[in-house]
């Protein structure tokens, strides 16, 4: 009994033991940790309390020692199927232990895991994060209400608004006004296209025209001119390239240019006086014989200025040939005012001539 008894208060000292070293051990771990965290001061602190923890130890150990030498000489007295029954037990004890060693190892790693790598302090500034996160959303979310509230009465305005008389009815009048729209865009391209075929008629009426005046004057030319350096003249239209294409109206320069077999020539600052005078002449002459049928009365102011005596004696014979085309036409009146009795004397031969009023001036 005494063996018993003393083996139980041995154990007992071999438990506390164990639980001083698991302490140490404990002790170690905060020391490394308080290493790798940078705390220099309490490392010196944890350093002098495993110093006295290792003296400690050792007086344990040493304690442990004797024990275990008392334990030994103990066992060596202990005989017999008690002693192995206790042995027996002890070894599933600490199977046990062992096997809670290890569960709680485990779940402390899994605790590790989720933790991660944040200590204790890292842990309170991810909640003070989060804290201020739900806090931040907290706030958004009341002005998110409050400008939800604030659109709600800008849309009951809005609605107000579209069930007054203005909007009520403003599909009604958006369909008048583009009625109107495309009425007006139709009455445009007609308009245009009235303009364009406008436009082409005139532009052919000036062609045709010209074409009938630049053969009168070819005639006329032929008739009257008696030189052999030019052998008919012509009026020349092009259209202005300098007007901008905005303008309605189409503008034409004209210019008359001499031909002299297949080479032309304009007449400005090439041409004598006389030959200037009688293409004036037949241009007039042509012009109304063109535009004048309606109003008959040709009229000339002397007519053989600057022209030699064979040029005035084609131009008389080419007036003759027109009194004689137009001697059915009942309104036609020539009308010739000259200095040149030789030239009227040339009229008068025709027969044509129905009166001559001879102007002289008397003293008074």
């Amino acid at each position: 009994m005494k063996k018993e008894d003393a083996l139980v208060r041995i154990q007992d000292e071999v438990k506390t033991i164990s639980e001083n070293v698991q302490e140490v051990e404990r002790f170690t771990r905060e020391i490394n940790r308080y290493t790798s965290s940078g705390k220099s001061e309490e490392l010196e602190s944890n350093k002098s309390k495993i110093d006295d923890l290792k003296e400690e130890l050792s007086k344990e150990e040493q304690e442990e020692s004797n024990l275990k030498k008392t334990i030994d000489q103990l066992k060596e007295d202990i005989v017999g199927e008690e002693v192995k029954e206790r042995e027996l037990y002890d070894n599933i004890q600490l199977k046990k232990k062992r096997s809670e060693v290890d569960e709680v190892n485990g779940n402390l790693k899994n605790l590790e895991e989720q933790r991660g790598s944040m200590d204790s302090t890292g842990l309170v500034r991810e909640k003070h994060r989060l804290n201020n996160k739900l806090a931040s959303l907290f706030k958004e979310r009341n002005q998110a209400d409050g400008r939800q509230s604030v659109l709600k009465e800008e849309v009951k305005k809005i609605e107000t608004e579209l069930n007054s008389e203005k909007y009520r009815t403003a599909e009604e009048k958006f369909t008048d006004v583009m009625i109107k729209l495309k009425t007006l865009e139709v009455t445009n391209k007609d308009l245009d296209k009235y303009s364009k075929a406008l436009d082409t008629a005139i532009m052919k009426y000036h062609k045709l025209k010209m074409e009938e005046i630049n053969k009168i004057i070819k005639e006329y030319w032929r008739m009257t001119y008696k030189g052999n350096d030019i052998d008919y003249i012509e009026i020349r239209s092009e259209a202005d390239t300098s007007v901008s294409s905005t303008t309605t109206r189409k503008s034409y320069n004209y210019r008359v240019v001499m031909v002299k077999g297949d080479t032309e020539m304009d007449m400005r600052g090439r041409c004598s006086a006389g030959q200037k005078v009688l293409a004036s002449l037949i241009i007039r002459l042509a012009l109304a014989e063109t535009f004048c049928l309606s109003c008959g009365i040709l009229a000339l102011d002397e007519p053989t200025t600057n022209l030699d005596r064979v040029n005035i004696e084609g131009l008389a014979h080419a007036l003759v040939d027109i009194i004689k085309s137009r001697e059915s036409q009942r309104n036609f009146q020539l009308i010739v005012i000259t200095h040149d009795e030789d030239f009227v004397e040339l009229l008068g031969r025709s027969d044509y001539a129905d009166y001559f009023y001879r102007v002289t001036k008397n003293n008074e």
